[in-house]
């Protein structure tokens, strides 16, 4: 997936406000694009377009991999949709103006946790003075262990 955001985050807290939007940009609101906004409100979090197509587990109808794909690039592009990579396994997705977040990520056990940006100032603050790079834990997390995996460690360590 090579998508990458061309608009500002759009506010959507609604269905009708993201097809709104869509219309607003000339874009026809197909049932597949549709289905895809309205499985991306459903979700209780990030979700991968396996997921989506395959209809979140039966709590939604199943849509076309290829559609789902397609319509995520889409909406991505108009700022309303992004997608976080978390490890090794495949994008996830959520509406772009839920996904104010950095990201962290257990290498070891694939936790992962959403965190407010201001707890990562520091360590954005360490990579800007240290590279000249304005570092963003958005779209890749920080990877390490989690608590759990390292006390693990240290436990097996004494």
């Amino acid at each position: 997936m090579t998508a990458t955001r061309t608009s500002p985050t759009l506010a959507a807290p609604d269905v009708e406000t993201v097809v709104a939007a869509v219309r607003a940009r000339g874009l026809r609101v197909t049932a597949a694009r549709r289905q895809v906004i309205e499985s991306l409100f459903a979700a209780p979090g990030l979700v991968s377009a396996e997921q989506i197509a395959s209809g979140l587990g039966g709590a939604r109808p199943p849509v076309d991999d290829a559609s789902v794909y397609a319509n995520l690039e889409t909406l991505e592009g108009l700022g309303l949709v992004r997608h976080v990579h978390l490890g090794h396994g495949p994008g996830l997705w959520t509406l772009a103006d839920r996904a104010c977040r950095d990201f962290l990520h257990c290498e070891r056990c694939g936790a992962w946790r959403a965190v407010e940006p201001s707890l990562l100032a520091e360590a954005r603050a360490a990579v800007r003075r240290a590279t000249g790079y304005q570092a963003r834990f958005t779209h890749f997390p920080i990877a390490g262990l989690c608590p759990d995996c390292a006390r693990a460690d240290l436990d097996h360590e004494s």
